[in-house]
């Protein structure tokens, strides 16, 4: 007999988030406040499969339905999303689960599921594209956690300190328009356009003016150096966005930020800060990170092909040739690219 799903848009289900706790397994991405985010920013429509008992959330795996005039319709689990680990209940075999999916995927027409981070599934459904993440586990011991700290996570700290560098922690607007300025020329750095700042006003409202995340920013002198966006629900922490002018690397703002906040968890009674995704061939910022005593483990991506009705390899990476136009290309024009693009690209 077929696992039976029950589907819910979050937005629209009183007390959701009440009942994503309910479960050990809940992430910031399983709420309402991203749903609501995406859902502003984008109109994906959400589709949450769920299977909820006594009273208690069992099973989840949170989906947004894609749909537009230049790409066919799929199932990505979430867009825009670093991971999105599906809770499945013990009891019930996770091939039952993904049966259940594939098989309303190909009612409904979609071309391609996509499933971004998941412990469950094993080595016979191929990993379309593997990644790194670090978790760091945090103590109210802010003094023990900065002994975990490499040599040089600790060096970079104190020389932010020692140059006058200065960290605010805020959820005003006027703080997330600063640091989308920083965001926009870090992304053109890296030769990618910037997500529309209509997104980040939609973070604003959603996520920062309801108490489940904020902005750090590092200032020198008054002027914005480096800065972070973070996201909360629980005691879970998520280290989304972050940024920083390059003229001001020396200063090491990114550090003083990431340990600022870090206490500012710790004292809030936060159990883990999660360091986000991070490409294999970047051992700079693998390093990085593995620096804040963050262990590294795999993060696996899988994709579903229904025309070919088997996981395939993703190739939908951004080529070098790309990179080098929209690292050439004026901040505006880039700005206005990535208006457009992303809804396309998620």
């Amino acid at each position: 007999m077929a696992l039976t799903l029950d589907i819910s848009n979050p937005v629209e289900v009183r007390d959701w988030d009440k009942l994503v706790l309910t479960n050990p397994g809940y992430s910031f991405f399983h709420t309402s406040f991203w749903a609501r985010t995406l859902l502003d920013s984008y109109k994906f429509v959400p589709l949450y499969f769920s299977i909820v008992k006594d009273g208690a959330l069992s099973t989840l795996i949170p989906i947004m339905e894609i749909s537009n005039a230049l790409i066919k319709k799929k199932g990505v689990s979430l867009p825009f999303t670093d991971m999105s680990d599906p809770i499945i209940d013990g009891d019930i075999p996770w091939r039952d689960v993904y049966g259940a999916l594939i098989a309303y995927g190909k009612q409904a027409g979609w071309k391609s599921l996509e499933i971004r981070g998941d412990t469950h599934a094993n080595d016979e459904s191929m990993p379309s594209t593997d990644y790194f993440t670090h978790m760091l586990r945090l103590t109210g011991d802010e003094d023990a956690l900065f002994h975990g700290f490499s040599n040089g996570t600790k060096g970079n700290i104190k020389k932010a300190e020692r140059e006058g560098v200065e960290v605010s922690i805020t959820t005003d607007k006027d703080s997330l328009v600063e640091f989308f300025k920083l965001h926009s020329a870090t992304r053109k750095r890296h030769g990618l356009p910037p997500q529309p700042f209509s997104f980040f006003s939609a973070v604003h409202a959603r996520i920062l003016a309801t108490g489940n995340g904020f902005v750090s920013l590092a200032r020198l002198k008054g002027r914005p150096i480096a800065g972070a966006v973070f996201f909360h629900f629980g005691k879970k922490a998520i280290y989304k966005y972050s940024a920083s002018d390059m003229a001001y690397q020396t200063a090491r703002g990114n550090n003083l930020v990431l340990w600022e906040t870090i206490r500012r968890y710790c004292r809030e009674g936060f159990t883990s800060l999660c360091l986000g995704r991070t490409e294999p061939e970047n051992s700079g910022l693998r390093h990085y990170k593995a620096g804040w005593g963050a262990p590294e483990e795999i993060l696996k991506y899988y994709k579903y092909d229904f025309s070919k009705e088997t996981y395939v390899k993703d190739s939908s990476q951004v080529s070098r040739f790309y990179a080098t136009i929209f690292r050439n290309m004026p901040a505006p024009l880039l700005n206005a690219v990535g208006s457009v693009l992303y809804k396309y690209v998620a």
